[in-house]
């Protein structure tokens, strides 16, 4: 079995921030050992790494993405090699992606087609949750059944009318069997019905632009529709997830539930801290870019968002990857907002971003690393095996040059998209050198990793209900 030690970096995790050497064999980390101790000067190795002056970070862990994913009439632009890549690129080890039942369908055939697309093409290591389309006896009871394979965790749409909608009797049904089986309940919380009556008013009114996508998804809508979702998990004894928050009244309901001491938590994305209304509005169809449900927000609300990740009211930083290229794809809605395919490429960024946001103040290093590795790895049931550096994890390492200077581009970026959100943008940090389970998939900023070393991870109960 390969050795591998990385020496003279800066071990961080969610807990700590030590001058540690990392001792990795059998695709684990094995030991760490002070930097320039005798133990760690003992350790031989068949490659060292030198990662003086860097930082040494766990893998990140996305916890929602949506490779391949049918939207539309049309398809999320990333397959789940260009993605699982491009996320190795970004620095992160371990992607949760959406496996998605059709109505009049079984979860089963849902979970295996999805099976079916990643299998031998990952590059990274991966695992699912489960959309629930139509919760029925039948899928209710295959619930049970996925949480005990290692699918423990299940979204459910309050918007989407005819595509994914379920009533709030359907997730109240779903909620009490999640708090019987375990599971944890996803939810995508804005008032449909009430969306769609405002999208018809809109276009009636000749209001087509990609804007008018952000005016008629209200936040007030967002915030009832979180609130009603916390009071019926309440109802159920059911936990609760809500995904892409994105306004403050509804990151203000989320901190309510949990000053009740309600299992409630949430997750924003980087869209929301660092992209905004003035994104949508960009002339000349350029906002159709950044379409995404959840909408973008004035930048008024960035700070709420910001404040909630550091209070621990927000507790993940997702990216909700879901590419549609702006040429032939996001161009379907010209003339019709409502036919934009809803999501935004982030996979590859969210890393960097948010070490930006530990170099522009708004969080620590630690907490860094908390809402990107160790939170989302414990709410999904992967920790301690992802998310951090101690004896035992899995050797999903990054090592991250906290100085180095990039800007992010569509022209270099690895996603299989035609268009940057972040055009232009300067970041301070950059990825250098990623381990997947100790195999090296990025050395020194060339990909050295392969489709089919990723493997599917069965996945525990979200450990925060332990």
């Amino acid at each position: 079995m390969s050795r591998t030690v990385i020496h003279g970096g800066l071990v961080i995790t969610a807990s700590d921030e030590i001058h540690a050497d990392v001792l990795v064999e059998g695709g684990r980390i094995v030991a760490l050992a002070a930097h320039g101790t005798d133990a760690a000067e003992s350790w031989s190795a068949d490659r060292r790494i030198d990662a003086t002056g860097k930082y040494v970070i766990p893998g990140g862990v996305d916890g929602h993405t949506h490779m391949e994913m049918p939207f539309g009439g049309t398809y999320a632009a990333d397959t789940f090699e260009t993605g699982t890549r491009a996320a190795a690129w970004g620095g992160t080890t371990t992607i949760v992606d959406f496996a998605i039942q059709s109505v009049g369908k079984s979860l089963r055939e849902g979970l295996d087609a999805w099976y079916a697309k990643a299998d031998g093409n990952c590059a990274i290591d991966y695992a699912f949750h489960m959309i629930l389309a139509d919760v029925n006896p039948s899928s209710l009871k295959e619930m049970d059944r996925l949480v005990s394979e290692g699918v423990t965790s299940f979204k459910l749409f309050m918007a989407y009318p005819g595509v994914f909608y379920s009533d709030d009797g359907q997730i109240l049904r779903a909620m009490q069997q999640a708090s019987g089986n375990g599971g944890l309940i996803m939810m995508h919380a804005e008032n449909g019905i009430a969306i769609d009556v405002l999208v018809e008013q809109a276009l009636a009114a000749g209001h087509t632009d990609p804007r008018y996508h952000g005016d008629v998804r209200k936040v007030a809508l967002e915030a009832e529709a979180t609130h009603r979702a916390v009071q019926l998990a309440r109802v159920a004894g059911s936990p609760l997830y809500v995904v892409h928050v994105s306004a403050d009244e509804a990151v203000e309901e989320i901190a309510a539930a949990r000053h009740k001491g309600l299992p409630v938590f949430g997750e924003t994305c980087p869209q929301y801290l660092f992209l905004s209304t003035d994104n949508l509005a960009e002339p000349d169809f350029e906002g159709a870019k950044y379409v995404c449900s959840t909408p973008l927000r004035p930048k008024e609300h960035q700070e709420t968002l910001w404040r909630g990740l550091r209070s621990n009211e927000l507790q993940v930083v997702s990216t909700d990857h879901c590419p549609f290229c702006f040429s032939g794809q996001k161009e379907m809605g010209r003339g019709d907002f409502s036919k934009i395919p809803n999501g935004m490429p982030g996979v590859e960024h969210r890393m960097d971003l948010l070490h930006q946001a530990v170099v522009d103040g708004h969080i620590t290093r630690r907490r860094w690393i908390e809402i990107a590795c160790a939170s989302p790895a414990r709410m999904f049931g992967l920790y301690p095996k992802k998310g951090t550096i101690a004896p035992g994890a899995d050797a999903d390492i990054v090592i991250y040059d906290p100085e180095a200077q990039q800007t992010l581009s569509a022209e270099t970026h690895h996603m299989n998209v035609d268009y940057s959100a972040y055009e232009g943008k300067r970041i301070t940090g950059q990825v250098e050198t990623v381990l997947s389970r100790g195999e090296v998939v990025i050395d020194g900023r060339k990909f050295t990793g392969r489709a089919g070393h990723g493997i599917y991870t069965p996945r525990a109960t979200c450990q925060y209900l332990d």
